[in-house]
């Protein structure tokens, strides 16, 4: 359990959040969420120690541990691979050091004797001997392959990293658990595992992340930082967006009953204040319209763009056709013998480890790139929309953002590219700066806008959601769900893939592929029954 009390976060003039009271308690999984720069992470690093408050105090009754996942992928570059893992328990990590140091001593003494008998009982108790065994399943259940497990961490890729780094902090069973974007960098069966090792863990969980799949996998509750305050709320994130959305509507009808209210109230006592017979009347109707109050609508930090695809062109049948496509790139095959028949209705996300071989078809389809062999066909009237994985190539001019929009519009005028913008969450100055200083979210939003200017009757996507805070993910999730023409994707966010694709196709390591008529959930399925 952790208890947070009267904590208040300033920097300068600005207040993050302010009197905040929490208890996190066990056997939960608390869900932090709040727009980008509310202070999410920074909430996290508090509760840890990282950061101070400017008020409070954070209370951890009984000395219980608290584990963090480390976010600097090199800090333990000079040490083992289970090493680094064992060291989420510093106590024992601490032990065994101290251990090993003592049976290393040329002169081993008595009194060294003693101590070591007294540090072999401590390294029972907490099952010390069992620790390298204990570390080595936790890496196999987040993905990092046996022949990794005994090497340097300077010899991972960073995506390896971050495995081990995750089996960090989930070893040794801390009391409390601290996790910043634990997703990060997983592919789908390990991130199965997480769901199911958190969802059985029956100690406190505090976790920020912007996979709305895994807050709704795994959070009991959801604390939403907005107003400067945190809110605490029973339910996963689904059930808090739902309730949220509730309660503004409840507020925004009660508010316009009152307002009718008042308004017949005053237009009673207009009539009839100076009539003598019914001025009583208008009295007390006064005192009632003294007393109707309206509840206060704070807006929220939250902000959604708004996102919608609309095609100029409608398509027919002849869409695209692929036949036999091989592609080979830098002595690496990435599609073999590749065939793929597009419809009208298909929403196609591409899924597996294979990143470079879903570039690759993307690349192919907007011609930017020729197979070895095969035939490529696409449909006269297609208009495609893509986005592009690494799109750095149209941020590179010093150049506003307005004027770097009007490129794409027919409509040059300063009002309707700025408007556009203002949908996009580019307001007032915002839309004046250079987009060579744009942030990646700021990027990713840019794009978006360029492809709805672009009226696009099919869409490529490769990993759109990089970047992007949870409130664009949703908007773009609804954009992609109205949009009635042909989608091909690719997503590390899950319930972008569940909500929108109903067909599937794997790529394969050695470039052959699986085409799949199924939902992401009935894929997932599959996985399920094949353990």
């Amino acid at each position: 359990m952790l208890k947070v009390n009267n904590v208040s976060l300033r920097f300068g003039k600005r207040t993050l959040f302010e009197n905040v009271n929490m208890e996190f308690q066990d056997g939960n999984c608390y869900g932090l969420i709040g727009a980008n720069g509310a202070g999410k992470s920074t909430f996290l690093k508090i509760l840890s120690g990282d950061v101070e408050s400017t008020t409070g105090s954070i209370v951890t009754p009984n000395k219980e541990r608290i584990s963090v996942l480390k976010q600097d992928h090199n800090e333990f570059d000079e040490y083992s691979v289970v090493e680094t893992v064992i060291m989420g328990d510093q106590e024992l990590y601490a032990i065994q050091q101290e251990k090993d140091a003592l049976y290393m001593k040329p002169d081993f003494s008595e009194a060294d004797g003693i101590r070591a008998g007294e540090l072999e009982a401590m390294f029972e108790a907490k099952n010390g001997w069992q620790a390298e065994s204990d570390a080595k399943v936790l890496l196999s259940g987040l993905g990092l392959v046996t022949s990794l497990q005994d090497k340097q961490m300077k010899e991972l890729t960073d995506k390896d990293k971050v495995k081990v780094l995750l089996a960090r902090a989930l070893f040794g069973n801390p009391d409390i658990l601290l996790l910043d974007e634990p997703t990060n960098g997983l592919d789908i069966k390990s991130k199965m595992w997480l769901e199911e090792f958190l969802i059985n863990f029956k100690n406190t969980v505090i976790v920020v992340s912007h996979d709305r799949h895994f807050l709704n996998k795994v959070c009991t509750h959801m604390v939403d930082i907005d107003y400067n305050k945190l809110t605490l709320f029973a339910g996963n994130y689904d059930f808090w967006f739902e309730s949220s959305e509730l309660i503004q509507k409840q507020m925004r009808d009660s508010n316009k009953r009152k307002e009718e209210k008042i308004k017949e109230l005053q237009n009673f006592i207009d009539r009839f204040k100076a009539n003598a017979s019914k001025s009583k009347q208008a009295t007390s109707r006064k005192k009632s319209l003294d007393k109707i109050k309206l509840d206060e609508m704070i807006p929220s930090s939250r902000k959604y763009p708004f996102i919608n695809f609309e095609p100029e062109v409608v398509l027919g049948k002849d869409i695209l056709v692929m036949e036999n496509v091989n592609l080979t790139l830098n002595g690496e095959v990435l599609l073999k013998d590749f065939n793929l028949t597009v419809r009208l209705e298909d929403k196609i996300a591409l899924i597996g480890d294979n990143e470079k071989a879903k570039t690759a078809l993307f690349e192919l389809i907007s011609g930017n790139i020729q197979p070895d062999s095969g035939m490529i066909h696409i449909g006269k009237n297609v208009n495609l929309g893509y986005f592009k994985k690494d799109h750095s190539e149209y941020f590179q001019e010093e150049i506003s953002l307005v004027d770097w929009l009007r490129r794409f519009s027919t409509n040059k005028e300063d009002a309707f590219v700025r408007g556009f913008l203002g949908r996009m969450l580019f307001s007032g100055e915002e839309a004046l700066k250079s987009v060579t200083v744009l942030s990646g979210g700021e990027k990713v939003r840019s794009m978006m806008a360029k492809m709805m200017l672009e009226h696009p009757n099919m869409l490529l996507l490769d990993e759109p959601t990089n970047h992007l805070d949870i409130e664009s993910i949703t908007s773009l999730n609804k954009g992609l769900q109205k949009f009635n023409g042909p989608v091909i994707m690719s997503s590390l966010d899950q319930q972008l893939t569940e909500t929108v694709a109903n067909r599937l196709i794997d790529i394969k390591s050695d470039g052959t592929y699986k085409d799949m008529q199924l939902t992401y959930e009935q894929y997932l399925e599959t996985l399920e029954d094949g353990k």
